[in-house]
């Protein structure tokens, strides 16, 4: 019985659940798109490999014997897991499901990889996203490592560009963050030399914000400040600026998120004179790698909110 029952093909499992469902041969063909007599041909072939009746004729329709609600049972699970299965494929080549890890820098992390993320999950719910947030050279080799789908990053100077697909995106903006009680919080315009006098928490020797914070200072003449606490630590940053007269330098679009959304307006973005702008990001791909259709979802949707930052085509 075993082995005849391994005969059995989807399309009979088909049968058996339409049968069961509206309880007349006619009705389960039609569901089906197939004739009565075929419908009554597939069942008789059904019963034969089966060794048994399926299902019993009387006036209230057909009602399944015992070997049919073992078979029922098993067609229903199939029947459904097959419409399971569609519906996956389906999400899947039109962008609405399966999973996607990207990679980026802080600022367009939260300036535009988060928009549009939310705007993805608005139309795909059932999308499963990895989103890491580290330094461009941390980047660009788990996307050579088929970590991330794609980045949104700076190519470092001894990666090639031949070995990457890069489309241009934006820059990141400099601003400095200070606790809401700062001697400077408030003041219209305030030099960048006259942040020498107090601490700075800043991010790692070699980091673009750091870099370009530092080239900044030596352009204007002005010194480093001698109190340094160095963190790449979002939340370290922010305890260290708690109740003290410390600043520091990060992306604006990450700054802006602090000062409107944390602690009641605990922190505030001092206003600066001048721009410090760090160098152009791009969204990257590894060459020659076919993204997915959610990736590609995603991508198109970042690109747009780039697009509307800086007018990118």
């Amino acid at each position: 019985m075993f082995d005849a029952t391994l005969n059995l093909k989807l399309t009979h499992f088909r049968l058996i659940s339409a049968v069961a469902e509206h309880g007349q041969l006619q009705l389960a063909a039609s569901t089906l798109a197939i004739t009565q007599p075929a419908a009554s041909r597939m069942l008789g072939e059904i019963e034969r490999i089966v060794g048994l009746p399926l299902f019993d004729r009387n006036p209230r329709g057909m009602v399944p014997t015992e070997m049919g609600r073992i078979l029922v049972h098993r067609a229903q699970a199939m029947t459904v897991g097959m419409q399971d299965l569609t519906r996956e494929v389906q999400d899947l080549r039109h962008g609405r499901g399966g999973s996607l890890r990207v990679g980026s820098v802080t600022g367009p992390a939260v300036g535009c990889l988060v928009p549009a993320l939310r705007k993805l999950k608005a139309n795909a719910p059932d999308v499963q996203v990895a989103i890491e947030v580290a330094p461009s050279a941390r980047l660009v080799q788990g996307l050579l490592g088929g970590e991330f789908d794609f980045i949104i990053s700076r190519l470092p100077p001894d990666m090639s560009r031949a070995d990457f697909a890069m489309h241009a995106a934006g820059v990141e903006v400099v601003k400095f963050l200070a606790h809401r009680d700062h001697p400077l919080a408030g003041a219209k315009k305030v030099p960048l030399t006259a942040l020498g006098g107090y601490e700075w928490i800043i991010q790692d020797q070699g980091s673009p914000i750091r870099q370009a914070v530092e080239e900044e200072l030596a352009r204007i003449g002005a010194l480093r400040p001698p109190g340094v606490v160095t963190t790449s630590s979002l939340i370290l940053m922010l305890a260290l600026l708690g109740g003290s007269t410390a600043v520091a330098p990060m992306a604006e679009e990450v700054a802006t998120l602090v000062d409107t959304t944390t602690d009641n307006g605990r922190y505030t973005v001092l206003n600066v004179e001048g721009a410090i702008v760090l160098p152009h990001y791009y969204i990257i791909e590894a060459q020659g790698r076919m993204l997915s259709a959610v990736a590609q979802r995603l991508r198109t949707l970042v690109m747009a909110e780039l697009a509307e930052t800086y007018a990118i085509e």
